[in-house]
């Protein structure tokens, strides 16, 4: 159960980052698109309403409007703003790899937008680009060189990479970037706090789930079984176990108890048997012995001692066979398991001293619960 609840643990750790991770590139993907959006926008409307006015105030090119209205907008956040061109101007401009990259794609097939993470310097970087397209009053600048206003000849020569725009040509790209760990900075996001309280709340349930089971699972069943092997060690079937509940512990508890009554009750009606038996064969006429399938007598009554001349200590133990003259025939019908019942033959028993006793002996056989016994019954012939 443990290892579930921590299984559990980790698929909800792993569930929650992908979901903060989800929802925090999409609060990404958003504000690149409208902080681009917006610069691109600024961008245009200038370039279609101002005319001559950059020739006597460079900060009025629509380029430099829309850098430094990307910079009013984004200067409360962690957001970086830039555009950016494989045909720049502006030293600033210039593209790095990635963003080299993407612009070569945007020249090929334009996509709407890109964005990616990348690793830098072992830092996670939010990267979005959204392409510029050159539109007709673009040309006024980027046309030709002889359509070029006269602050723009006088600072890029003949021949710029930057003159001879088309329109819908791909003119650049709007460039937003910010470090992931800012994003969840900004967000208030923090993964490892969650993370923290999740396994907190997690050892909690633990606590209470392994005190309840120990109380009410592990203790009975370990003191069931610590009651069964004394049981099983003394014979005593007298013992009982508290039954404190009527769930299924204490149902098993209830079980255990009737099934102690049960055998306790029966080993007292065994012994009761085994007493009256014993009672009956010692006042009993004739010599009476109780052995087992090897031969060894377990009972013998005062009329067997007289017969064999041995006392009940000397028989007990002794083997049957070796007290008969024809035992060893008895011995060959016992171990042949031919299912044995009852037989009447005639025997001579060997007494102390090797003294022969001839009699008449009625064997019969008992089932029990672990292995077969027989009584034999033997009256001498003089009796008869």
């Amino acid at each position: 159960m443990s290892i579930l609840l921590l299984a559990l643990l980790i698929a909800s750790g792993i569930f929650t980052y992908q979901r903060q991770k989800e929802y925090i590139i999409r609060f990404a993907i958003d504000n690149a698109r409208t902080f681009a959006s917006q610069l691109i926008e600024t961008r245009e409307y200038m370039s279609s309403v101002v005319k001559g006015e950059p020739d006597n105030n460079y900060n009025l090119v629509p380029q430099v409007v829309a850098t430094q209205v990307a910079k009013r907008v984004t200067q409360n956040s962690k957001f970086y703003v830039r555009q950016v061109s494989l045909r720049y101007r502006n030293p600033g401009n210039r593209p790095d790899s990635y963003e080299s990259a993407q612009l070569k794609r945007f020249q090929q097939n334009p996509p709407r937008e890109v964005y990616d993470l990348v690793n830098t310097d072992d830092t996670e970087i939010f990267r979005y680009m959204q392409p510029m397209l050159a539109t007709a009053s673009c040309l006024q600048c980027h046309g030709t060189y002889q359509s070029a206003p006269e602050f723009i000849k006088k600072r890029f020569p003949p021949g710029h990479y930057s003159y001879n725009y088309k329109v819908g040509e791909v003119i650049g790209a709007v460039s937003v970037s910010i470090p992931v760990k800012d994003l969840y900075a900004q967000l208030g996001t923090n993964f490892q706090l969650d993370l923290v309280a999740r396994s907190i709340v997690f050892l909690v349930v633990l606590m209470v789930m392994g005190t309840i089971m120990n109380r009410e699972i592990i203790k009975p069943v370990k003191a069931l079984s610590e009651t069964i092997t004394r049981v099983t060690r003394t014979g005593n079937f007298e013992e009982k176990l508290p039954q404190s509940s009527r769930d299924e512990i204490g149902l098993l508890m209830g079980a255990f108890n009737d099934m102690m009554e049960e055998l306790n009750r029966r080993t007292l009606q065994s012994k009761e048997s085994d007493q009256r038996y014993r009672r009956f064969i010692e006042v009993a006429a004739s010599a009476v012995i109780t052995f087992l399938q090897d031969g060894r007598i377990v009972i013998a009554n005062k009329k067997a001692e007289d017969l064999f001349g041995r006392s009940k200590q000397e028989l007990l133990g002794a083997s049957i066979f070796k007290l008969l003259e024809d035992g060893a025939a008895l011995e060959e019908k016992l171990a042949s398991g031919t299912g044995f019942s009852e037989e009447i033959s005639d025997q001579t028993v060997l007494g102390l001293g090797g003294k022969p006793t001839k009699v008449e002996m009625v064997v019969s056989a008992s089932k029990t619960d672990r292995e077969p016994m027989f009584t034999a019954i033997l009256r001498e012939r003089n009796q008869g």
